[in-house]
């Protein structure tokens, strides 16, 4: 399954807990796992707190501290940040699945990390159900 993501600003981090979990519990595996990936080089994903929205904002601010957009780079292109940004976070992400439910803490939200728009993107969705449930 591929998730379209739309992101409206040049980094933004997106909620998209519910979408995969939606795409999980219509596969049915029961358990498994649920892996996520985002084919961009300027974009990816990650798991963090997503109760509270300043969260997001501090992620955003600290990344675009320690990775400013001016620095000299010389990727002629104009978003080296972007790539590092995106190699710094990753593209990747594993979730167990219990009973057609993500193992997510309490105040975790999965979210598509935008370093470099707005854009449309897309998220790969692999589930994989569980041969035993020990």
């Amino acid at each position: 399954m591929i998730l379209t993501v739309n992101s409206k600003d040049r980094t933004e981090l997106i909620d998209i807990t519910s979408r995969v979990q939606d795409a999980v519990r219509s596969a049915s595996v029961g358990n498994g796992l649920c892996m996520l990936y985002v084919p961009h080089t300027t974009a990816g994903v990650t798991i963090n707190e997503s109760a509270d929205p300043s969260v997001k904002d501090d992620i955003l601010m600290v990344l675009n501290k320690i990775v400013p957009w001016e620095a000299g780079y010389r990727h002629l292109e104009g978003n080296s940040p972007a790539h590092v940004k995106a190699t710094l976070v990753g593209s990747s992400e594993l979730i167990a699945i219990e009973h057609d439910r993500l193992v997510l803490g309490t105040w975790q939200g999965i979210f598509f990390c935008e370093f470099d728009g707005p854009r449309t993107r897309k998220v790969h969705i692999k589930i994989i159900s569980s041969l035993s449930d020990a």
